[in-house]
């Protein structure tokens, strides 16, 4: 595998899609990769990194150090274009308290954003930054 940074969503969720795209869109040199938390590799990777099969939120493999919860979504922040590294300002709130907001929003966003059948498609031109698909 690339030595990209590996950004594990749930493929099925909108919101999820959603944040996959609006990575894409903010890093143009191509630092993230994706796949869905329903691939294979996916499955291999959070074994690895000690994961739990049933955890339900973003993963960041980052130079093989492994991020979850809010941690996850403040480390991809660093490495994006624009203002987005000013979120890692909120690294001075305490992790439970963040995680705790995370996992409730996380426990909602079916309800609020939806919900697909089936993991997305990745469309032609954004193909190239899925793997284990």
């Amino acid at each position: 595998m690339d030595n990209r940074h590996i950004v594990i969503f749930d493929g099925a969720c909108n919101f999820c899609n959603g944040s996959v795209n609006f990575i894409i869109k903010r890093d143009p040199k191509g630092i993230f990769a994706f796949t869905p938390m329903q691939s294979g590799l996916a499955k291999v990777l959070m074994q690895q990194h000690g994961i739990d099969a049933g955890i339900d939120t973003f993963i960041l493999i980052k130079d093989d150090q492994c991020y979850v919860f809010s941690s996850a979504a403040l480390e991809i922040t660093k490495d994006l274009t624009g203002i987005w590294y000013f979120f890692n300002g909120f690294r001075i709130v305490p992790v439970g308290v963040r995680d705790f907001i995370y996992k409730t929003f996380a426990r909602n966003r079916y309800a609020l954003f939806g919900k697909q059948e089936t993991c997305m498609v990745p469309t032609e031109k954004v193909r190239s930054r899925f793997v284990g698909i």
